[in-house]
């Protein structure tokens, strides 16, 4: 199996991380899209609110600025009724020293299920990936020039 692709599987082979296209296969990707299918209305208008993640904590980890990306991501975790933790990396505790590791057990312990990251280094989100506990999944919003999955689709 291809190394990204099984970064991003859990034990079961289903999809726990979203970090790159790459290696997933054809049939998980049309998957992937066939989900999102399903939040277009019989009228070609998107449904508005969900409760698929009522109960789940999405937080937006950004180090690097976006506007449609960022904007984007917490509308969608608004819509489908998740509880959503935006951090400002500038006012965080990274800003004085605080390693992402630390801030990633912060979060976590504040029962994250979920992290949409953005990093001008690529490569970071599948690091945060490895790092993070089992009950933990992970997007990426962007790695530098590595990967945006969601703009991939």
């Amino acid at each position: 199996m291809n190394p990204i692709a099984s970064a991003q599987l859990d034990q079961n082979g289903a999809l726990r991380h979203f970090l790159s296209p790459e290696g997933l296969g054809g049939d998980m990707l049309t998957a992937i899209l066939d989900k999102a299918d399903q939040f277009i209305g019989p009228d070609n208008n998107p449904v508005k609110k969900l409760p698929l993640l009522r109960g789940k904590t999405v937080t937006h980890l950004f180090f690097e600025n976006s506007t449609r990306t960022r904007t984007t991501f917490e509308l969608a975790a608004e819509r489908l009724s998740a509880d959503i933790m935006s951090l400002d990396i500038r006012t965080s505790s990274t800003s004085k020293g605080e390693t992402v590791l630390d801030t990633l057990q912060t979060l976590e312990a504040m029962q994250t299920d979920l992290f949409v990251v953005r990093h001008a280094s690529s490569g970071a989100a599948h690091y945060i990936a490895s790092i993070v506990p089992d009950h933990v999944s992970v997007v990426n919003a962007g790695d530098g020039r590595h990967a945006h999955p969601t703009q991939a689709l």
